[in-house]
């Protein structure tokens, strides 16, 4: 099966419009994976299921027109198979693979909405293998322990998104587990960064000397 593989919610969710991430998690069973998120995740917002439109600047040699309509205005389709090593992939992203390999480095993939983090790759496993998968199925395809869940969720159907409401592809489990099929135009974001709450216990106190 490939991404194309979809459930019955293949529409924009309907009610009222937001705008703020949906965090909420279905099952708290501590180590259980897929974590699962409501289907309101996926409500109408500003751009289709997400605030914004994708970023103008995506990475990889992914294009824009492709990446806006299946990350926004869809929860059917995914870009074709082999996307992701066709095209100017075929030099930029297997190229960034390449490197990172030398390197002995991992590659984090961000929201091509927002710049948050997504997955991480590969973790506990090679790159050759990692690679290998991701061209077996068509789809870059990640496993649990590559997901970040700050911001990632699936949907009881399997469809992966992310909590702002990027479509990301499915979970098409196989015999070693969870296996996450993306599409590389929904992660081929730059990162941005993550405003961090305030610690109080770090600010001057009334009996702290301010120089004015």
């Amino acid at each position: 099966m490939g991404c194309t593989q979809s459930s019955s919610a293949g529409v924009i969710e309907e009610g009222p419009t937001t705008t703020n991430p949906v965090k909420d998690i279905l099952n708290e069973k501590k180590g259980a994976y897929p974590l699962y998120g409501p289907n309101r995740i996926m409500a109408r917002k500003q751009h289709g299921t997400s605030s914004t439109p994708v970023q103008s600047n995506l990475l990889y040699g992914c294009d824009f027109k492709t990446a806006d309509r299946i990350c926004n205005y869809n929860r059917h389709f995914a870009e074709h198979a082999g996307y992701f090593r066709s095209g100017k992939r075929q030099t930029e992203f297997l190229k960034a693979v390449e490197e990172a390999k030398k390197r002995k480095e991992k590659i984090t993939f961000y929201d091509s909405n927002t710049g948050y983090p997504l997955f991480t790759a590969p973790v506990n496993r090679s790159w050759d293998a990692w690679l290998l998968e991701s061209k077996n199925h068509g789809w870059p395809s990640f496993r649990d322990d590559e997901v970040n869940w700050e911001y990632f969720r699936c949907l009881r159907n399997g469809e992966s998104v992310s909590i702002h409401g990027t479509h990301l592809g499915h979970n098409l489990p196989d015999g070693k587990g969870n296996r996450y099929c993306i599409n590389l135009v929904s992660i081929a974001g730059s990162p941005v960064k993550i405003e961090q709450p305030i610690d109080s216990s770090k600010h001057a106190s009334n009996d702290d000397e301010i120089d004015l």
